[in-house]
């Protein structure tokens, strides 16, 4: 079970054992032992390079997006969705959990809530992007209602995450730290959807990805430092149902996304560029004018043709 949000300062005491303790339904249950950088800043570290591909990738797609019109802009924009969605947050999410261990325990992962929570991330992007992926590139109103959105999804998807564990505790937060991360959450998703309509260029792009990997890691970050995980009665999370390990679950699926995700980005980047699809559209639009200036030409001369006759009449 997840307990509503606490103050530590009101609920945070110490137990007999002279161990840091948590006030819950009246009584007062002591903290687990938990760990975020178990193994160091490899997790946090990966994680952020991870996050900085999948923005990136979603970068350049928003930037084709822009060069075209209609259902192709839609195509680019769900790709950029799924990039950022996937490998920019779900993935840099599991990454960076991976490194957290509780002392004594194994932490599982119920399948179907973390499946969904990668949906939810996907979903939440791809809505802010064809927020303002269709609008006009100065309205500030829908760039800021875009941002919320991605905003609160991708905080949405950071607790459900959380969520989806499965260890003989209970969990609670700490209310100030879990509204500091969904604003950051905002800023972040503010931040990307302004980068996503005005940069250009490979050296742009890629800075834009460094900035937004440094927001999505801050998130998560932010709510895991809002974490209180304590020793509760009636099993804690486990009394919700097992869970699948995290080296047998987690671990093929972020390597399969981020093996995708590199394949991806290399197409991606190898293919005609934003201002090299918007000269071919135009050359495409010269030689469809082209072609329908022709094409009148026969007409032109069939009926100059036929009004000679009578123009020459006109003449006598």
């Amino acid at each position: 079970m997840m307990s509503t949000a606490f103050t530590r300062e009101q609920h945070e005491g110490r137990s007999g054992a002279g161990n840091p303790a948590v006030r819950y339904q009246g009584r007062e249950f002591p903290l687990a032992q938990a760990h975020n950088f178990s193994y160091g800043l490899v997790n946090p570290v990966l994680a952020y390079l991870i996050s900085s591909l999948g923005c990136f990738l979603g970068l350049q797609c928003t930037a084709r997006a822009r060069a075209l019109q209609g259902a192709a802009r839609a195509r680019w924009l769900l790709l950029a969705a799924v990039s950022i969605g996937t490998t920019g947050i779900w993935v840099m999410h599991f990454i960076a959990m991976l490194g957290y261990t509780i002392t004594g325990q194994v932490i599982s992962y119920n399948v179907p809530v973390t499946i969904l929570s990668m949906l939810i991330a996907v979903a939440v992007v791809a809505v802010g992007l064809f927020i303002v992926g269709f609008g006009s590139g100065d309205d500030w109103p829908r760039l800021l209602l875009g941002g919320s959105v991605i905003g609160i999804g991708v905080a949405g998807m950071h607790y459900m995450g959380m969520w989806a564990m499965r260890m003989p505790d209970t969990m609670s937060y700490s209310p100030g730290l879990l509204i500091l991360s969904v604003i950051i959450a905002m800023v972040a998703g503010t931040a990307a959807l302004w980068a996503a309509l005005r940069l250009n260029g490979l050296t742009a792009t890629l800075v834009a990805s460094l900035i937004m990997g440094v927001a999505v890691s801050g998130m998560h970050y932010t709510g895991m430092a809002a974490l209180r995980v304590f020793h509760a009665p009636a099993g804690g999370m486990l009394s919700m149902g097992a869970g699948a390990g995290a080296t047998s679950f987690l671990l093929p699926l972020i390597l399969g996304i981020s093996i995708l995700t590199f394949l991806v980005t290399a197409i991606v980047t190898m293919a005609p560029t934003a201002e090299e699809m918007r000269e071919d559209a135009a050359l495409m639009e010269r030689i469809a004018q082209l072609s329908k200036n022709l094409g009148e030409a026969p007409r032109r001369l069939r009926c100059r043709r036929m009004c000679e006759p009578v123009m020459s009449l006109g003449r006598l």
